[in-house]
């Protein structure tokens, strides 16, 4: 469910030639809906190195505001660049997508990186099932979808999946760029504080930032624009044995 507006650069290793670990499929989660259908046309369309390099946005944050690794959940994870960056870098890795096909491509991208044993590709319907435990790192980059789903419930479920002293990072499209399936559509953009409201927090977080910053993406051939990004990067201050949520 990634929809990334970066490329990898075009001498990555092609993910058929190693396979990784195989995804699994969360209970509860269908064999086939409406949202797994349109994101495994979608990913099946693509390259499978589109969107194998990190998001440049959440790749800062976690360098400024979590350098010590641990455990993180990264939610529509797509062909994985988060994950695997991320699992470079010694987190322990849940990754989910709806999409199979984005998620083969995962767990072969991990093996081909030699952080297989680091990257956990799991298939969930987010809008019917979510992860179990807490994490200490929490992303939701770029999760959008044109199919309807209870996306403001699935971020309240993201922030209560970190854990005590754990960083949530909400990062959203704040303009459309020339290559997005949204070009072409009237969309409203949130104020980031609209974002942060909406996830219906207590008062044991701090804000670290809540802000709509500028960015010179690329897209598909190498094309280039200057997109805007919604970022909401939040720690949990509460402490083990406080009361939850």
């Amino acid at each position: 469910m990634h929809t990334p507006d970066t490329a990898a650069p075009d001498t990555a290793a092609p993910f058929a030639a190693t396979p990784g670990t195989a995804p699994r499929t969360a209970p509860g989660t269908p064999a086939d809906s409406e949202s797994g259908a349109f994101w495994e046309r979608h990913y099946a369309g693509l390259d499978a190195h589109w969107g194998t390099s990190p998001n440049a946005v959440l790749a800062g944050l976690v360098t400024d505001l979590a350098p010590t690794p641990g455990t993180a959940l990264d939610l529509g994870c797509g062909h994985g660049g988060d994950a695997l960056w991320l699992a470079g870098r010694g987190w322990d890795v849940t990754a989910v997508d709806v999409a199979r096909t984005a998620l083969d491509r995962v767990a072969a991208g991990a093996r081909a990186a030699g952080v297989a044993e680091r990257v956990h590709p799991v298939r969930h319907d987010l809008a019917l099932t979510f992860p179990d435990g807490r994490f200490d790192l929490v992303c939701a980059t770029y999760f959008h979808t044109p199919v309807e789903i209870p996306r403001a419930q699935v971020l309240r479920r993201a922030a209560a999946a970190v854990a005590p002293g754990g960083l949530l990072v909400v990062v959203e499209h704040g303009s459309v760029a020339p290559w997005s399936w949204q070009n072409g559509t009237e969309v409203r953009f949130p104020a980031p504080e609209e974002v942060r409201a909406a996830l219906d927090l207590g008062s044991d977080w701090l804000t670290e930032r809540c802000h709509t910053p500028q960015r010179t993406a690329t897209g598909p051939g190498g094309r280039t624009a200057t997109v805007t990004d919604i970022v909401v990067a939040l720690h949990r201050t509460d402490r083990p044995g406080d009361a939850a949520d």
